[in-house]
C-alpha cells in the first residue's frame, strides 16, 4: 500500500482542525450565555435579599422605638404608683396599714431604680455588675438617708442584663432587710465561686438568725420574693454567719 492509498477516503487534517475549533467556540458561547443567565438570576436574588434586609431593619427600628416608649411609660407609671402609695400611707389612720403601704411603695421604688439604672446600659448585652452595685448602693443610701455604711467588695464581672435585673431586685431586698434588722456595716460582695459561676452576698454585723432558720418556711413577702428571683436565674440561696462568725450572710450562687 502506497502513501497515497493510506490517505484515500479520509478528511484532510485541516478540515478536522476546523471542525474542532468550531465546536469549541460554540461551547464557549453556550457557557457564556449560561453564566450571564446565572449572573442575572443571582443579581435578582441579591436585590430581593437586600430589600428584605431593609424591611427587617425598619421593623427593628420601629420595635426599638416602641420599646423605649414603653419603658418610658413604665418608669413614669412606677413613679406615679410610688407617689400614690406614699400619699395613702401618710393619710392612713391605721398604723399597720400605713406601714404596709410604705413598704409597698419602697418595693415599687426599688423596681423603678433598678430599671432606670439598667437603662443606662440600653443596647449593651452585658453589665459591669460591681460598678452597678456601687452605684445602686449609693442611690439606696441617698434615698433612705441612712447613716449605715454600705460597702461593695470583690471582683468586676460582666453579667447579662437578664441576670443583672433579678440580681438587682434581690440585692435591694437583702440590703433593706440588713438595714432594718441588722446592725453596723452592710457588706455586699461579688466573687468567683469555685465550681459554679459567681457568689453574690450581703452580710451585716447584727445578731445572727436563729438556729434552724428555714427561708422556705418564712411567710414574709421579701423572703418569698428573694427565693422566687433566685430560682428564676437558676441560682441557689445560702444563709450563714457573716465575717468573724458575726451577723448574718445571705449568699446567692449563680452561673
Amino acid at each position: 500500500m502506497t502513501i497515497e492509498q493510506s490517505h484515500s477516503g479520509a478528511d484532510p487534517p485541516g478540515i478536522i482542525f476546523d471542525n474542532l475549533e468550531r465546536r469549541t467556540v460554540a461551547s464557549y458561547e453556550r457557557e457564556l450565555t449560561e453564566h450571564k443567565s446565572a449572573e442575572r438570576l443571582l443579581r435578582q436574588a441579591l436585590a430581593r435579599d437586600d430589600a428584605r434586609l431593609r424591611q427587617q431593619d425598619d421593623v427593628i427600628r420601629r420595635k426599638d422605638l416602641l420599646s423605649k416608649e414603653s419603658d418610658h411609660r413604665l418608669l413614669n407609671g412606677l413613679q406615679m404608683i410610688v407617689s400614690l402609695l406614699s400619699l395613702q400611707s401618710r393619710a392612713s389612720a391605721n398604723v399597720e396599714a400605713a406601714m404596709q403601704l410604705a413598704i409597698a411603695a419602697g418595693r415599687v421604688a426599688a423596681i423603678e431604680r433598678v430599671h432606670r439604672r439598667l437603662h443606662c446600659f440600653d443596647g449593651v448585652p452585658a453589665v459591669a455588675f460591681k460598678q452597678y452595685l456601687e452605684d445602686f448602693c449609693h442611690d439606696f443610701s441617698a434615698m433612705t438617708s441612712s447613716d449605715r455604711a454600705i460597702v461593695v467588695e470583690g471582683i468586676e464581672v460582666n453579667l447579662p442584663t437578664a441576670t443583672g435585673i433579678p440580681l438587682g431586685f434581690i440585692i435591694n431586698e437583702l440590703i433593706t432587710n440588713g438595714a432594718k434588722y441588722g446592725k453596723g456595716r452592710i457588706t455586699v460582695r461579688l466573687e468567683a465561686n469555685p465550681g459554679r459561676g459567681y457568689a453574690l452576698s450581703v452580710s451585716n454585723e447584727g445578731p445572727g438568725l436563729p438556729e434552724g432558720f428555714d427561708p422556705a418556711a418564712c411567710k414574709g413577702l421579701g423572703m418569698k420574693l428573694i427565693r422566687s428571683l433566685v430560682a428564676g436565674i437558676g441560682g441557689e440561696l445560702r444563709i450563714g454567719r457573716g465575717d468573724q462568725d458575726q451577723g448574718t450572710r445571705f449568699t446567692v450562687v449563680f452561673a
